[in-house]
């Protein structure tokens, strides 16, 4: 029991935000300040939950396939080489095999098998759009009314236009999240502009610090809350900081290049990378995304994510692996030493996401504990362009109602009981959305 001295003041039972010129920053979990609505004192306040968090993670074009594996259960668990990166992890992760998606078989290569990736919808070729309202949607959907934002939709690479050779739409490669059957979320590309929203950082104060435009609430703050909920706050607000001055270099580049395109009379969206303003290292890209999201849910900002860190037919580079080739094409010889570098280094970034979540305490769980976060690829091999089954990886509890450290199998369980979207419509009952079908699933996944 906290002594007089370490009790928070009526005032600040009820504030959840640190607000300035300006801007606005929601609080992290504090036990002093029942940041998720309980009143201090009432019988709630000490068994107050904490909210429930999905993201999806998705790399294109298949994954090296001979070192996509696990074995065992728990601190046990075996992992390949590919998924080394989640070794620390291992306790929280379910490494899931066999899974497929019925409606991206048998439809042709590339955008057919990735449109859907997240509703199992099956997609219309030609000019006009049609597919399904993504699993993240719908989740994001249920909680609109609960958070700022319902859902950070963020990629790591610029969508591509026009069609593919299947007659299918190449916004199918480009996008992941749809709030339709015939239109994607936009999707935010730009670390800065994905932090002036998150943060509410308009006009010309964006080029201004937050916790500047803060400090006065933040030192306030500080000296009403306990001991340990002033160190959580000061952790909190210096990994904003360091986060916001990585921006500001991001933010800089971005204006230069909107300049370049005013000057060249073309659309910045139409520039090759860097020239376009995306950041010019793709490690630096991805850690942004992913810190951003990382924000976004320690401070109940937003309760869902997704995140494209590269899309299908990507043509990005990674010339700190020693690969010579694109992505594209490196996926081509996907059993190949250079495509595994590949591989664990998109795995490495889901690792990145999900230990940072686990480092933010939430009570006596983490923020990982209290979400769920998919890492997913549209095909098995990128050679053969195999979608029988898809590479999938999940790490969290969801509050305790996910059972994590399984390796499970489905490849045996035949078609009907080894749905993508059986998966689906389980993490949606787990998230509290009631479903009794979801794409081609009306059936929860067995075993689960």
């Amino acid at each position: 029991m906290p002594d007089a001295a370490d009790r928070p003041s009526s005032q600040t039972s009820r504030r959840t935000f640190l607000r300035g010129a300006g801007v606005t920053m929601a609080l992290p979990w504090l036990e002093s300040v029942p940041v998720w609505g309980a009143v201090p004192g009432a019988p709630e306040a000490s068994t107050s939950v904490a909210p429930k968090r999905f993201a999806a993670l998705f790399m294109g074009c298949g994954i090296s396939p001979d070192h996509w594996w696990a074995k065992g259960a728990g601190a046990d668990m075996e992992l390949s080489k590919s998924l080394e990166p989640l070794s620390k992890l291992k306790h929280k992760l379910n490494v899931v095999n066999g899974l497929f998606n019925k409606s991206a078989t048998g439809v042709g290569i590339h955008p057919g098998q990735t449109g859907n990736i997240l509703s199992g919808a099956a997609l219309q070729k030609g000019a006009e759009l049609r597919g399904g309202i993504s699993v993240d949607q719908v989740i994001a959907n249920h909680f609109r009314d609960q958070t700022e934002q319902s859902s950070l939709v963020l990629g790591c690479e610029q969508p591509t236009t026009g069609y593919h050779e299947t007659n299918f739409s190449m916004a199918y490669s480009s996008h992941i999240s749809w709030q339709s059957a015939t239109s994607p979320v936009p999707m935010e590309a730009y670390p800065s502009l994905a932090f002036d929203s998150l943060f509410d950082n308009r006009g010309t104060r964006r080029n201004q610090s937050v916790l500047d435009r803060v400090r006065t609430e933040a030192s306030a703050l500080s000296g009403q809350v306990s001991a340990d909920d002033r160190a959580r706050l000061d952790e909190y607000l210096t990994s904003v900081r360091e986060v916001e001055k990585r921006i500001e270099s991001a933010r800089a580049h971005k204006d230069k290049a909107d300049g370049r395109a005013k000057d060249r009379g073309k659309p910045v969206a139409g520039m090759k990378r860097p020239d376009d303003g995306l950041p010019e290292d793709i490690r630096e890209h991805m850690r942004l995304m992913c810190d951003l999201i990382a924000i976004g849910f320690q401070t109940d900002k937003t309760r869902v994510a997704s995140l494209l860190l590269c899309r299908d037919i990507s043509g990005l580079f990674y010339p700190f692996l020693g690969v010579r080739d694109a992505h594209h094409g490196a996926s081509h010889s996907d059993r190949s030493e250079a495509y595994e570098k590949v591989t664990r280094f998109y795995v490495s970034q889901f690792a990145y996401l999900a230990s940072k979540l686990d480092a933010m305490k939430e009570g006596e769980a983490t923020v990982l504990d209290n979400s769920c976060l998919l890492f997913v690829n549209s095909m098995w091999s990128g050679s053969a362009h195999d979608s029988s089954k898809v590479p999938l990886l999940l790490a969290g509890g969801l509050g305790g109602t996910l059972k994590t450290g399984r390796a499970l199998d489905y490849r045996d369980k035949g078609n009907a009981n080894r749905k993508l979207c059986g998966l689906y419509l389980s993490l949606l009952d787990r998230m509290g959305v009631k479903a009794d079908k979801f794409g081609d699933a009306d059936q929860p996944l067995a075993g689960f």
